[in-house]
């Protein structure tokens, strides 16, 4: 493939013909900048880079194999292979295996999961008595997350006056002590969370310069996807490694930095150019994805963030539908109305159910979505879920697999050490935990040295023990030379798992289900291991655990789940798009959040994550919010979000939920308007005049009645003797059929015969 970079824009080319040097790419949405990435890297290697000095660091394991297979096609599959792709955790951790016993973790060492962190704090929390509602293990592993992120250790965190302070005033001050606990657990169980794959490489670096010297000559040329969203420690990773040969290039999009609460700072990609004063910056400003109407509308609402690299996103797509803006009653009729819109587009036979998503600013809100969705009988995928190596059953077969290539792993210990039961009680457990902690060592330890370590265990109990220490050696022992599938269907059948499962089927679907998944499991590291290339190992049950440990939920799609509408928080959704994109939702203290209205800057992360939403739609973007919703059991008033108000008028239309097109005063009470709270608005007060509409209380003659009619006009203020105050948002039809649509915040939009209305305009 000679000609590969004549595809290329000019933009797009400039940037992929420069390959030496700090640079920067600032990519606005849909502007094709995996494409470049991908060309200029089968550019340096055809320019004779060798591809083993070439790292790339992605935003999933997905988006690093799709471009590796796109740059095998142009650079040839020999040269492909030995490029270093992934995301910073996978490509850390392979480094990390090479070099734990540096920093005192095994090469073996296990990657806890959220759920296993969170049941190593909630052990701690019991073990110190502490209120468990004051130190719930979801907030203290936040909080241990942003310490590493900024990469405070637990003895920096102890030191830290200022940190300690903040946790004195929230109420919780053994945070610290909780802190230090954890990382001495999960260090005797030889184990690290995901922040410590990122955490412990900047140990790495910091602490042995051999190795850093090792890896900035082996990875001369670094590129990084996704640069907007990259946390303190990564930043530093990358900074240390680029410092020999600088050969670095960030691509990214300032106006898509959506994680801070995850710890990605903003401030690395606006900052690039003073680590490197002489970089090169390019910008890919033209989008390949959406119409103008969607374009332009996202272009207006960016453009008020005052933190922001300039650019001027255009494309030559056409003009398209303008984005529609909905507002319905309620969340419920939200869902109904969203779900109708999905299956009349679906009727047309036009589109696939894959062609539409729902993108909401939480979780919570998919609700009224899926029991729309599923009375319609319409299949949908809900992101973020249960993923597949989160239920029970697999866990439990991963747990095995997790003891036999790292038997200090407690949590994995605790989780089948009576699954299948083996007559193995809780009370033995606690105590075999309390005696780890009293002698400082791992529980296997004591297992494999009873004599040497005393438990206050039965005879029984402890020739049980035995016969599992047995069985997990036996399987360690084929760790390194048995085949993946071999050594994990061998311990599925040894374990009495499958056994378990099999007699289990008969109770239900459910049951069946628990079977089929450990089948569809076995199955996976099956092909995993068959996709063996020319030249390279067998492949092991470890690399599998490894492989599986350092999935996104990107990479967790099954085939089955692709012709599905997608229902997800807009932060699930970056990086994808869709045809036709319906974002729910959109209220003043929901989105923008409430929680994210202290300052400016977190505001402007709110209307990034909403140009982000809108720039997932291809063909049309439909924006919806209700006028009350349930919360706590309560049903409250919402106001439209700002956000609505910020989209130039030029690319939106008002409808009515089931379809007629309103003009765009209609818009029911924006932000700026006065909000009604029952009883008469103080803006009106002292005493407003009335005017009487009420034609069968006064009995009027016709032209008189119709002559007061023709008095009303969109945007009064009206009182109803039954809705109470409202305000006119439509009038259609003409003399004794002549109706108007009110919005009565308590009871929502009505539409009312004006002949038989008992109305009354307010006058100021």
């Amino acid at each position: 493939m000679d000609n590969y970079l004549d595809g290329l824009n000019e933009s797009q080319r400039k940037a992929a013909e420069c390959i030496e040097g700090p640079m920067m790419v600032i990519a606005g949405a849909g502007s094709g900048k995996t494409r470049v990435l991908t060309y200029r890297i089968a550019h340096m290697v055809k320019l004779g880079v060798d591809p083993f000095n070439i790292l790339a660091l992605t935003f999933t394991n997905k988006a690093a194999r799709e471009m590796n297979e796109r740059i095998q096609k142009i650079v040839g599959d020999s040269d492909s292979r030995n490029l270093t792709m992934g995301t910073f955790h996978s490509v850390f951790a392979r480094i990390l295996r090479y070099n734990a016993e540096r920093i005192g973790y095994p090469s073996n060492f296990t990657i806890y999961d959220t759920q296993d962190s969170k049941s190593v704090i909630k052990d701690i929390v019991k073990e110190f008595n502490l209120d468990d509602k004051a130190y719930k293990p979801g907030m203290v592993l936040g909080r241990i997350s942003a310490a590493k992120n900024n990469l405070i250790s637990a003895e920096a965190y102890a030191t830290n006056e200022e940190i300690l302070l903040e946790d004195k005033q929230s109420r919780r001050p053994e945070l610290s002590r909780i802190y230090t606990a954890y990382v001495n657990r999960c260090q005797r169980a030889g184990a690290m969370d995901f922040d410590d794959l990122l955490f412990q490489t900047n140990v790495l670096l910091r602490d042995f310069p051999d190795v850093l010297q090792y890896y900035q000559h082996k990875f001369r040329y670094i590129l990084v996807d996704e640069y907007q969203d990259t946390n303190y420690a990564q930043y530093l990773i990358v900074k240390k490694l680029a410092a020999a040969y600088e050969n670095i290039c960030v691509v990214g999009d300032d106006a898509q930095s959506i994680y801070s609460f995850r710890g990605a700072n903003i401030q690395n990609i606006l900052n690039f150019k003073k680590d490197y004063p002489d970089f090169k910056l390019f910008k890919l400003e033209q989008n390949y994805r959406s119409t103008k109407s969607i374009v332009e509308a996202a272009n207006s609402v960016i453009a008020r963030n005052k933190d922001q690299i300039k650019k001027e996103v255009w494309t030559e797509n056409e003009l398209g539908k303008p984005i529609v803006i909905l507002r319905t009653l309620t969340d419920n009729e939200e869902g109904k109305v969203i779900a109708n819109r999905i299956f009349d587009l679906k009727q047309t036979g036009e589109y696939t159910y894959k062609d539409f998503a729902i993108l909401y600013r939480t979780n919570k809100q998919s609700r009224s979505f899926e029991e729309a969705l599923r009375k319609l009988n319409m299949p949908y995928k809900i992101y973020g879920g249960l993923s597949f190596y989160q239920r029970k059953e697999i866990k439990d077969l991963l747990a095995y697999f997790r003891l036999t290539a790292n038997p200090h792993d407690l949590e994995a210990f605790k989780r089948v050490i009576n699954y299948p039961r083996r007559g193995i009680g809780k009370t033995t457990v606690e105590n075999l935990i309390i005696a780890s902690s009293s002698y400082n060592v791992t529980v296997w330890t004591i297992l494999e040295n009873m004599a040497q370590y005393p438990v206050n265990i039965s005879a029984a109990a402890k020739a049980k023990l035995i016969d599992f220490v047995t069985m997990i050696k036996s399987f360690g022992a084929q760790l390194e030379q048995t085949p993946a599938y071999d050594l994990a269907h061998h311990i599925a059948k040894s374990s009495g798992i499958l056994k378990e499962l099999h007699s289990e089927k008969e109770k239900g679907p459910e049951e069946v289900e628990r079977y089929q998944n450990v089948e569809e499991l076995l199955s996976g590291i099956k092909a995993f291991a068959e996709s063996i290339e020319e030249g390279e190992d067998q492949k092991t049950l470890s690399d599998f655990m490894l492989d599986v440990a350092l999935l996104t939920d990107a990479d967790q799609e099954k085939e089955e789940d692709k012709n599905k509408i997608s229902l997800m928080t807009i932060h699930s959704s970056k990086g994808l798009e869709f045809p036709h994109v319906f974002l729910v939702g959109l209220e003043e203290n929901l989105f923008p959040s409430q929680m994210s209205l202290n300052t400016r800057s977190e505001l402007e992360e709110e209307r990034r994550l909403f140009y982000v939403a809108v720039t997932r739609a291809e063909e049309s973007c439909t924006i919806s919010y209700a006028a009350s919703r349930f919360a706590w059991g309560n049903l409250i008033s919402s106001e439209p979000s700002r956000f609505i108000s910020e989209i130039n008028d030029d690319f939106i239309q008002h409808e009515h939920p089931y379809g007629e097109k309103v003009s765009s005063r209609s818009l029911s009470s924006k932000i700026s308007e006065p909000t009604f709270q029952g009883g008469l608005n103080k803006r009106f007060s002292p005493a407003p005049k009335l005017r009487s509409l009420d034609s069968i209380k006064s009995g009027k003659t016709n032209s008189r009645v119709q002559e007061e009619h023709a008095a009303l006009k969109v945007g009064y203020n009206v009182i109803h003797d039954r809705f109470g105050k409202g305000k006119v948002i439509e009038i259609n039809g003409e003399g004794s059929d002549k109706k108007a649509t009110i919005f009565f915040p308590k009871e929502g939009s009505k539409t009312i015969l004006l002949r038989f209305a008992k109305l009354q305009i307010l006058e100021d």
